[in-house]
C-alpha cells in the first residue's frame, strides 16, 4: 500500500520560483496601505465632527468637507485594489455622512 502526501503539504513549482514571496510582500503592502488610508479617514471624519458654527467659518466646514471626501476616495480605491468592492461595510463602520459620500471624485476648481 502507497501513501500520498496530502496536496497541502506537496511542493509548488511557484514555490520554487520566488513567486509565493513576492505575492505575499505585495499583499503585505497591500495591507497596510489600505490601514493608512483607513487611519487618514478616520482623522478627516473626526475634524469634520468637531467642526463648529460659532469657532469656525463656513470656509473651513468646506476644506473640511473637500478633505474627508478625498480621503475617503483614496480609501475606496485601495480598497478595490485590495479586492473589496462593496464599500456599504466601510461606510457603516467608519460612519461616513451623506454630504462627504455625495462629493467623491469631485474635480474641484
Amino acid at each position: 500500500m502507497s501513501v500520498r502526501l496530502p496536496q497541502s503539504f506537496r511542493q509548488s513549482p511557484q514555490d520554487k520560483n520566488g513567486f509565493n514571496v513576492l505575492e505575499y510582500e505585495l499583499m503585505s503592502e497591500r495591507a497596510d496601505s489600505l490601514g493608512r488610508h483607513g487611519l487618514k479617514v478616520e482623522a478627516a471624519l473626526a475634524a469634520l465632527k468637531a467642526w463648529s458654527a460659532d469657532r469656525q467659518s463656513a470656509e473651513e466646514r468646506e476644506k473640511l468637507l473637500n478633505d474627508a471626501s478625498d480621503a475617503v476616495w483614496a480609501f475606496f480605491i485601495q480598497r478595490e485594489i485590495c479586492g473589496l468592492r462593496n464599500n456599504r461595510d466601510a461606510i457603516q463602520r467608519y460612519g461616513i455622512p451623506n454630504e462627504v459620500i455625495a462629493r467623491l471624485g469631485a474635480v474641484r476648481k
